[in-house]
């Protein structure tokens, strides 16, 4: 199933990422996406962490900014945004705008602050140009947020495999394993529960067993939320390309599907101490080796 999720996107639109000049506001968030300009020493761009060849997302457990400071938190892939609801590991952002400001701002990120990366662009005399001919005004918070989240909204995987299988008929799109894969996912996994519809996410919050308040300390939804249920809770994450987006969990501290796969399988042989852990996995799944496979 994780490996039919790859869509052909992935591969597609790495073919090509330069813009002699954008024409409308997808473009320009391209090229902003890519550029520097936006990061306190010019070194970084949200490409930086958001690497294309891994759909978007980072290879690292957690993604290094500018002057190498290290973040909390795993890099999420950028790609089949279109239809979430909720923005960040702890849902800080609402909305695609809001989320594309926030990594320049960071301190541990692009560490500029939003009113200087507007000053830079307006002393740029193409970046000024392009905004003038796309918006028709200078660079500002909502243009730009605007250009990166509708640049964003581009990047979708459509035509899978699974896709294929699921919603053409195509039988022989995938093998036999992926099919008794989905069936495991469906049924016995109880995977859909937390990872359903088109980009299978639930856009909720869920505590899976990574907090139990020593090594594991980042207590996630809670401190926005102030509510003691939101303990240990974090955004159910997207599947698309997962296979490809590693390593996992809002901390990155898994680092293959197999790994991910035990973990759910025995949450307490991996974390026995955990707390506030989801009643979904109070119980082992039972998987037999070649249900964890398929």
């Amino acid at each position: 199933l994780c490996l039919a999720l790859i869509g052909v996107t992935v591969i597609s639109i790495l073919a090509s990422f330069v813009v002699d000049e954008p024409v409308d506001k997808a473009e320009l968030g391209k090229l902003l996406f890519f550029d520097p300009i936006l990061s306190k020493d010019k070194t970084i761009s949200c490409a930086s962490c958001h690497k294309p060849e891994y759909a978007f997302a980072d290879t690292s457990a957690v993604s290094k900014g500018v002057g190498g400071m290290v973040g909390t938190r795993n890099t999420p892939s950028a790609m089949n945004l279109s239809l979430q609801r909720i923005f960040f590991w702890d849902g800080r952002a609402k909305s695609l705008e809001d989320q594309a400001l926030a990594p320049i701002e960071n301190p541990a990120e692009m560490n500029l602050p939003i009113s200087e990366a507007l000053l830079r662009l307006r002393q740029n005399d193409s970046y000024r140009n392009y905004f003038r001919k796309i918006f028709n005004s200078e660079p500002n918070r909502e243009n730009l947020s605007e250009a990166l989240a509708a640049f964003e909204r581009t990047l979708e995987t459509s035509e899978s495999p699974f896709d294929q299988w699921k919603f053409s008929d195509d039988s022989f799109a995938v093998d036999d394993a992926v099919k008794r894969g989905f069936t495991v996912f469906n049924g016995k996994g109880k995977c859909v529960q937390c990872h359903f519809g088109a980009d299978f996410t639930t856009n909720e919050f869920r505590n899976i067993g990574l907090f139990n308040g020593r090594d594991l300390n980042d207590s996630g939804r809670i401190v926005l939320s102030g509510d003691l249920h939101e303990l240990g809770k974090f955004k159910v994450p997207a599947l698309r390309n997962i296979a490809i987006t590693g390593p996992y969990m809002h901390n990155g501290m898994l680092k293959t599907l197999k790994e991910v796969i035990d973990f759910y399988n025995e949450p307490d042989k991996i974390i026995p101490n955990s707390i506030n852990r989801d009643s979904i996995l109070a119980k082992p799944l039972g998987l037999t080796q070649r249900e964890k496979d398929d």
